[in-house]
């Protein structure tokens, strides 16, 4: 089902409806096992708190002991790259105020690894799209054969 703009958090942009679905991986550095007990629940609770403040739909999630999987709808005005970073960052930044052992350990104040992991989701195909393209191309169009 597609997001509508009329939901609250989007009625700045009342005539928008998107799709934009991502499953974003992202993990510790050193693939350190780590997100167990309360420092899981945690990591949890502050990818929550982001998605809520951009937007941003959480689909499906997990957490594994040494990576996120996020499964995630993020609205247009959002880009993927300032969701990781906010996600990441805060996360980040929190769990090594709150927890000291992984502040010794991070002693570079960053425990996630510098990238990160994007694939799309949608069920529309390029072919569709092509063929819709070329079916509503005319000569100001930004075909290739135009």
């Amino acid at each position: 089902m597609l997001a509508s703009a009329t939901d609250s958090r989007h009625q700045e942009r009342c005539h928008t409806t998107f799709h934009h679905r991502y499953h974003l991986v992202s993990a510790p550095k050193y693939r350190f096992k780590m997100l167990h007990g309360e420092v899981r629940l945690r990591v949890r609770e502050i990818i929550r708190q982001v998605c809520d403040e951009m937007g941003v739909t959480i689909v499906n999630g997990a957490l594994s002991r040494d990576h996120v999987h996020m499964f995630v709808e993020i609205p247009p005005h959002v880009s993927v790259s300032d969701f990781v970073r906010w996600a990441k960052g805060r996360s980040s930044r929190k769990i090594q105020q709150e927890f000291e052992h992984l502040r010794k350990r991070y002693w570079d104040n960053d425990f996630g690894e510098r990238g990160y992991c994007s694939t799309t989701s949608g069920n529309i195909t390029d072919e569709i799209i092509m063929r819709y393209l070329d079916r509503h191309t005319h000569k100001d169009g930004f075909s290739p054969s135009a």
